[in-house]
């Protein structure tokens, strides 16, 4: 499966244990992780800016994405209205690359969820998609 995951998982995977960190091992390990350079410049600034990260650790982080292609920020973003202007460069993205599910916390994406051109759940209902899916398998 094609997965993009958005800043704020990502930013959660790095941060703390749980969930998020759980979710970006088993995409990393077992999925086609779609990335771009938008979201990769907004987890680096709020790493950087929220959480304190020295620039030696967000180059080690950096070296996470290295083997997998980096999506272009995209010509235009996404043409649905969202509460959030720049969330819509990130479903753009996902687009791009396309990617067959989104997966974010964020309320401004996961509210229209249904408008978006593509699959967008939550962490834990990805999660529970992927164990299903194991279950059958």
């Amino acid at each position: 499966m094609r997965v993009c995951l958005d800043t704020n998982v990502l930013v959660a995977a790095f941060a703390t244990r749980g969930l998020c960190a759980d979710v970006l091992r088993t995409v990393l390990a077992e999925h086609d992780l779609v990335i771009g350079d938008v979201i990769l410049a907004e987890l680096r600034r709020v790493l950087r800016t929220k959480f304190k990260v020295p620039p030696d650790r967000l180059k080690a982080i950096d070296a996470v994405f290295a083997p997998f292609p980096i999506i272009p920020k995209p010509d235009e973003p996404a043409t649905k209205a969202i509460r959030d202007a720049a969330d819509r460069w990130v479903v753009a993205t996902a687009v791009a690359g396309n990617a067959d599910v989104l997966v974010t916390g964020d309320r401004d994406l996961l509210d229209v969820h249904e408008q978006l051109p593509l699959r967008t759940i939550d962490p834990r209902a990805f999660w529970e998609l992927l164990r299903g899916a194991q279950r059958l398998g």
